[in-house]
């Protein structure tokens, strides 16, 4: 779509949305992963951008690149187009009459990983017209802009027009492996679990419900590292070098680890599921929620067990 200038030129609207990615996340790179594209792409776009328009937008500096003072006034008119194309599109999608086309989901690794993928391909076999994209990275994807349809998570949601609902409980619990109890016994949380190793989360204590329990369990032990993803958790215990907190859904069914009975109660985390208002009643959209939700209803036990 093309979108006339002052002088006479013409500007490409996916042009405008290149520009507004750099402006927002401050690269070309960040821009890339939003768009889905490479940074070679941005920066080319951006270049050829800028020479139509005969104005530098952007300035390199040690923070990545600035919005020039014409970049920046140009980009305040580019949200609101970009608000008003969004919303016109989430419409026409939500226009949708079939049970046909791509659903994109997005989720923390071990969740995503270990019970919703499941759920996802029971659906997609169920209706082969629907395409599935689940993913797994650590992000806050923008449900207005479309860049996922569902989003399941731990944490609030802060985006606005957003359709929340509470879909789980998941418990969490401590674990070692066989071999490591063998060589080490079990853990005194009585003396804090001294001599024992623990792998911790890396920089979300007080940010998930877990993140503070594991320290306060036990303050006496080593820790060996910091992980950002539970897998490195799964990883360690079951080389048999540590303890650590892992989700009881998972960690229960591992052959060779042992759940640990603490003297404190286990900690467990809601799980919410966010749709965009303008999208939750597209076809293929309602039929997964509504699908995913009964399946973890069925489910609740082994995410939260009673013991």
């Amino acid at each position: 779509m093309g979108v006339g200038t002052c002088d006479g030129a013409s500007m490409d609207w996916d042009d405008l949305k290149f520009t507004l990615a750099v402006a927002r996340h401050g690269s070309l790179s960040a821009a890339a992963r939003a768009l889905g594209t490479t940074q070679p792409t941005v920066g080319r776009r951006l270049n050829n951008f800028e020479r139509r328009l005969g104005v530098k937008l952007f300035e390199r500096s040690v923070d990545g690149l600035v919005t020039t003072p014409l970049a920046a006034a140009l980009i305040e008119g580019l949200d609101e187009m970009e608000h008003g194309a969004l919303a016109i599109e989430r419409r026409l999608a939500s226009r949708d009459t079939g049970l046909a086309g791509l659903i994109t989901l997005t989720s923390i690794d071990w969740l995503g990983d270990h019970v919703l993928a499941p759920i996802a391909a029971r659906f997609a076999a169920r209706h082969p017209q629907v395409q599935i994209d689940l993913l797994t990275e650590p992000r806050d994807y923008n449900l207005a802009r479309r860049e996922a349809d569902i989003v399941f998570r731990f944490g609030a949601f802060e985006q606005e027009n957003v359709v929340v609902r509470k879909v789980a409980d998941v418990a969490y619990g401590f674990y070692a492996s066989d071999s490591y109890v063998q060589r080490h016994g079990l853990p005194d949380f009585d003396n804090g679990c001294r001599g024992h190793a623990i792998v911790l989360l890396h920089d979300e204590a007080g940010r998930v419900c877990y993140g503070d329990w594991t320290p306060m369990l036990a303050p006496q032990a080593r820790v060996i590292f910091r992980s950002k993803g539970l897998q490195a958790h799964f990883a360690a215990v079951e080389a048999g070098e540590a303890m650590a907190t892992l989700p009881r859904f998972v960690a229960d069914q591992r052959q060779g680890l042992r759940h640990i009975v603490t003297p404190v109660p286990e900690p467990t985390q809601a799980v919410r599921m966010g749709v965009h208002a303008d999208m939750r009643d597209t076809p293929r959209l309602r039929a997964f929620i509504d699908f995913a939700a009964s399946a973890l209803k069925s489910a609740a036990a082994r995410l939260k067990p009673a013991t």
